[in-house]
């Protein structure tokens, strides 16, 4: 996936753009890597559509990031999420919906939205403690922390840090 500005960022376009894609994929049951660029596997949600929303379309916002979040989980054949570089607020909703997560060195997790007034409505909050735990997963939410790869290795959140994830997952995916 990649956006005009390389943030990645999950606009409704690129949302609604991406499950269709996800959920034509899926008929042919084959693995997927989803993969951003160096510096932004996903930036996460367009904040400017955020401040615009309302109620219902609050609502609504949510309902569109977990349909594009259970299409990934429920997918028939592996996931892998190939992060490098920032891996921030829906990005990382989006990496704790796939099977399996492969990071580079240089790749960072966080949920920032706690900094900004938010929380996640796109299944984090119940993907992200059944993965690292309640505590760890609160400080993450709470204290908009973030985490560098060793550390989200070391706590669970990621399989593994090599420096091509794309090409691990490749790997992976021919074992």
């Amino acid at each position: 996936m990649e956006s005009d500005d390389g943030t990645n960022r999950l606009t409704r376009e690129f949302v609604l753009a991406l499950t269709a894609g996800i959920e034509r994929l899926a008929v042919d049951q084959r693995p997927l890597v989803i993969a951003g660029n160096d510096r932004f596997f996903s930036a996460g949600a367009e904040l400017g559509e955020i401040a615009a929303l309302n109620g219902p379309s609050a609502y609504e916002f949510s309902k569109m990031g977990q349909s594009l979040m259970n299409v990934l989980d429920q997918f028939p054949a592996p996931v892998y999420a190939a992060v490098s570089g920032y891996c921030m607020g829906g990005g990382l909703d989006l990496a704790l919906a796939c099977h399996h997560r492969i990071a580079s060195s240089h790749a960072v997790f966080g949920h920032r939205g706690a900094a900004l007034g938010l929380i996640t409505g796109w299944g984090g909050t119940q993907r992200l403690p059944r993965l690292i735990g309640k505590g760890r997963a609160q400080e993450l939410f709470v204290a908009a922390e973030k985490v560098t790869a060793v550390h989200a290795l070391r706590i669970g959140l990621i399989d593994a840090i090599t420096p091509d994830p794309v090409d691990a997952a490749v790997q992976e995916l021919q074992r």
